[in-house]
């Protein structure tokens, strides 16, 4: 029997990265999966891929940060499937600028799709989660959210409030038996960094990256999937709480 077998994931941010690779993950472990996301051509395209595992997807596109497209997204899940056993909130975005120089705009889309978009998630499946079966959330973090990088103003303080609502929604869910946990990726290979141009070379900063990771290299979405997994399987029906780094220890290293 497969790991996920009749359970019910919901996965955000599916179109690309650690979304698409998650949402793979569970298909091929035998869930039911809802997937939702901006592009819908993208969409379409992880739908095709899970079909090849025998599952077709519930598909929900649309923007996290609108308040009446996630009640619609609940809505359609709760039709579908009645309840839900693991959400990933895998959504984000990324984008430079300091103190000095971060116009309010740019701050308010990171924040409003990074930290927003989980809240009213998490709030809008909050009652299908109380009716899952060993529920969990498990949310995309960062090693910014407890390390500090200059000119990442607004994606360092929009992860590190994306840790302090795991650890605050870990003890609002603990009395229903659902757990909340969030994972901690360092430098992943994943289309984050090129889709705003937050990084203008982006094949020489993955090449510098190995020298700031001292495992000696970036990880690929697939390891952080197979964690995200594990922290909503059974194996992990005693951890809540938990802000897991998956850094290959960048966030060990100093600035010298």
């Amino acid at each position: 029997m497969k790991r996920f077998e009749g359970k019910v994931a919901f996965v955000t941010g599916a179109t690309s990265g650690i979304g698409r690779a998650t949402a793979l993950a569970f298909a091929a472990e035998g869930a039911h999966v809802a997937i939702a996301g901006r592009r819908a051509e993208r969409l379409q395209g992880v739908a095709d891929e899970m079909r090849a595992h025998g599952v077709r997807p519930l598909q929900l596109e649309g923007d996290i940060r609108d308040g009446p497209t996630v009640s619609v997204w609940a809505a359609h899940a709760e039709k579908e499937f009645g309840h839900v056993d693991c959400l990933v909130n895998a959504a984000g975005v990324l984008g430079g600028g300091s103190v000095f120089d971060t116009h309010h705009e740019e701050w308010d889309r990171q924040m409003d799709t990074n930290v927003r978009g989980l809240y009213l998630l998490t709030q809008a499946m909050a009652p299908l989660l109380k009716k899952g079966h060993d529920a969990s959330v498990v949310s995309v973090s960062s090693v910014t959210s407890y390390r500090p990088y200059a000119n990442l103003l607004a994606y360092c303080v929009s992860k590190a409030a994306v840790d302090m609502f795991t650890r605050c929604a870990a003890l609002d869910f603990a009395p229903f038996g659902v757990r909340v946990n969030s994972v901690n990726p360092g430098v992943v290979r994943t289309e984050l960094h090129t889709v705003t141009n937050a990084v203008a070379d982006y094949e020489g900063f993955i090449e510098r990256s190995k020298s700031t990771h001292p495992l000696g290299r970036v990880g690929q979405p697939e390891e952080i999937a197979a964690s995200i997994l594990f922290l909503c399987s059974k194996e992990a029906g005693w951890i809540t709480g938990c802000c897991l780094p998956i850094d290959g220890g960048r966030g060990l290293m100093s600035a010298r």
